[in-house]
């Protein structure tokens, strides 16, 4: 399974950014996918997930700005991102989990996004 995440960039503050995040490999025993964040000097956080079956969830603090969506067609997962702060500068990562107790992880080499006031 590989995982290779785009779309960041540079946006001012109040902007949108979508980041795309393709996959290959299969997707027997996928449990979710996910974006985290890795904002500077702190450490990595969830963002949010869906599942095969659609069901998302996002952190509270992000609903309403943040959007995980997937488009199976494509083997992609989205993060749509709008009303952007300067706090939501960080590196994104996406994640899939594998296995019935998500055991087994992959992930992508991350997408820098620098908000800037």
């Amino acid at each position: 399974v590989q995982l290779q995440a785009s779309g960041g960039g540079f946006v001012q503050a109040g902007g949108s950014l979508r980041l795309s995040c393709a996959v290959s490999g299969s997707n027997d025993n996928l449990n979710a996918m996910a974006w985290y964040r890795r904002p500077p000097g702190k450490q990595r956080e969830l963002v949010a997930s869906i599942t095969p079956g659609g069901t998302t969830n996002t952190v509270d603090s992000l609903k309403g700005r943040f959007t995980i969506s997937r488009d199976d067609a494509e083997s992609t997962i989205y993060l749509t991102m709008n009303s952007l702060k300067r706090e939501d500068t960080a590196v994104y990562y996406c994640a899939a989990f594998y296995g019935l107790g998500s055991e087994f992880e992959y992930w992508g080499q991350g997408t820098l996004v620098t908000v800037s006031s």
